[in-house]
């Protein structure tokens, strides 16, 4: 039986909201519960690459449900740049922006350059709906500072989602000092309270890894149809152990990995079972002598070029490799 076009965009609309339903629920966060990653990273201008920031911005995008009414904040957690865990480069001189977006153009599927991916790229499109710039003010160290009320029409209608997409950009304006910071998708501007639906994604993830040889870092990204391949790129590993990656076909592959200042690129091949879940990949440090303070950065593209997202909250839920069965006839004794 075939269905016309309209009622199968109905009905895959329908199942790409269910889906994205199941994966947001626990989904406020940035990083995510189920990436065990500390904190997101973004240095001061004036900062050195070899310390794990390649760009000095970094963007987030938040999804919110066109069904949700109500107002909600994009609450980022230690702003400033100073004190406990913020990264010391001499004299605390940094300053960080960050600046919120909605409205036509902030959507990366219809604004590639919203991605902020290609050198010259005009990642701040949208309309500026809130900014502040926080230096070294201990009154936001370990705590959260607000951005909003905002509604969610404010944002860019994403159609194939049915969700409004807000865009976040962290910005090392001055300085150069690591901030280390993480968001939060809130009802309230007082309380953690998550939105139902909801996630966040990025493009290119900076993150800092635990000093914790036990503790293993995960990322997720996304294997949207028509993707044979990927190339993966990581920059600043500093050699600190492997990158595995995980999905219900593969058991675990590793990828090369950077050394201190360096960027190394591979590809992996997609399998048909992989098509429209999440990926997994690992990052297990090195034993014996602890790397500490490791800044790393990472990004994806298809054969075609087109990058994925990393989503807070993994798509479809954490992939769990499911080993193939093997169902021998076994031939009766005479």
């Amino acid at each position: 039986m075939k269905l016309n076009k309209a009622l199968y965009k109905i009905i895959f609309s329908a199942y790409l909201l269910n889906v994205l339903l199941i994966a947001g629920i626990n989904g406020q966060p940035v990083p995510g519960r189920d990436e065990n990653i500390p904190f997101l990273v973004t240095f001061g201008k004036e900062g050195e690459t070899s310390w794990g920031d390649d760009k000095f911005y970094q963007l987030f995008f938040f999804t919110i449900p066109g069904d949700f009414k109500q107002q909600f904040y994009i609450k980022v957690f230690d702003p400033d740049t100073g004190g406990e865990n913020d990264e010391l480069q001499g004299v605390w001189n940094t300053r960080c922006l960050y600046s919120v977006y909605g409205g036509t153009g902030v959507d990366p599927d219809k604004n590639v350059e919203s991605r902020g991916l290609r050198e010259g790229d005009n990642y701040k499109s949208g309309n500026l709906l809130a900014s502040r710039a926080f230096g070294n003010e201990p009154r936001y160290d370990n705590t959260y500072y607000s951005f909003g009320p905002f509604n969610p029409t404010q944002g860019d209608f994403n159609a194939k989602w049915n969700s409004y997409i807000f865009k976040i950009v962290c910005e090392g304006i001055t300085g150069d000092d690591g901030n280390l910071y993480r968001y939060y998708l809130s009802r309230s501007a007082d309380a953690d309270l998550p939105i139902e639906g909801a996630n966040a994604f990025t493009y290119q993830y900076t993150f800092r890894m635990w000093n914790d040889f036990k503790s293993v870092a995960h990322i997720y990204p996304y294997v949207d149809t028509g993707i044979v391949y990927i190339k993966q790129r990581n920059f600043d590993w500093d050699d600190d152990g492997n990158i595995l990656v995980v999905s219900t076909y593969k058991q675990g592959i590793s990828v090369p990995v950077s050394g201190e200042d360096t960027y190394v690129e591979s590809r992996i091949p997609i399998e048909t079972q992989e098509i429209g879940k999440s990926l997994d990949f690992q990052f297990h440090k090195r034993q014996g002598e602890l790397v500490r303070n490791n800044n790393v950065v990472i990004s994806l593209e298809s054969q075609r070029g087109d990058a994925l997202q990393f989503f807070s909250s993994p798509i479809g839920g954490v992939p769990v490799y499911q080993p193939k069965t093997i169902i021998r006839k076994t031939i009766p004794k005479k």
